[in-house]
């Protein structure tokens, strides 16, 4: 009989055991994926970055597609022109794909219309300048210089600390029905990576404007922390 009760003993100690072991290695798991978890859920927005500057990018190249056909007499006044492409014969050639037509950064997945004014793109392309060693990229196509004069001659002055500063401005944002030139993302957070050396995506503009190759060969739609686009490798 007393050997049986310290048999029974024995085994519910090492039940103990064993639960404490147990509770143990639950708790290094727990500690090791909160450590994990930032870096986890900063590369996962690093990844809705990345997507949401290669859409942009296509939206502006739609932009340029779409101003050319007309000859630079006729702006897009909603995503919907884009998407409905350009004549073509009989039909339509599609410039943009839906996925593109969406903001991955914004709430609602639309996209912020930037119209062709100083006061929204002079501190883009103040950035575009300084980030290519001082020389703002011509324009591709001379289609767009009658866009671009006006800004080019009254580039805005914010300093760096306005330019990465999250966007407070109770500035009416426009999404639909507006002539636009370019796009911007509806989200006024802090980037994990940058666009021309910019770290807020609300100041991240796409658009056909300047984006003739200067001084540094921008390639469009690359992103790193501290760069914002790449160099063009050499062939």
């Amino acid at each position: 009989m007393m050997t049986e009760m310290v048999t029974a003993i024995d085994r519910k100690n090492e039940r103990g055991m064993t639960l404490l072991a147990v509770m143990a290695i639950m708790t290094v798991f727990a500690v090791a994926l909160l450590a994990v978890a930032p870096v986890v859920q900063q590369e996962v927005q690093r990844e809705k970055e990345l997507e949401s500057i290669r859409r942009g990018e296509e939206v502006a190249e739609a932009i340029r597609q779409y101003v050319e056909f007309y000859r630079g007499a006729k702006l897009p006044s909603s995503m919907d022109d884009l998407l409905d492409g350009l004549p073509q014969g009989t039909k339509k050639r599609q410039i943009l794909r839906a996925s593109a037509a969406i903001d991955p950064l914004s709430e609602d997945g639309r996209w912020r219309l930037i119209k062709a004014d100083v006061n929204t793109l002079g501190p883009f392309a103040k950035r575009v300048q300084d980030y290519n060693g001082g020389i703002l990229p011509a324009n591709t196509s001379a289609t767009f210089d009658r866009y671009s004069l006006v800004i080019v001659n009254s580039l805005n002055t914010d300093s760096e600390e306005d330019l990465q500063a999250p966007d407070d401005s109770d500035t009416e944002v426009l999404t639909e029905n507006t002539p636009f030139i370019g796009v911007a993302s509806q989200d006024r957070s802090k980037s994990v990576i940058t666009y021309y050396g910019i770290e807020n995506h609300s100041k991240w503009v796409f658009t056909p404007l300047f984006r003739g190759e200067g001084r540094n060969n921008f390639v469009p739609g690359r992103g790193g922390r501290g760069g914002g686009r790449r160099p063009r490798q050499e062939q």
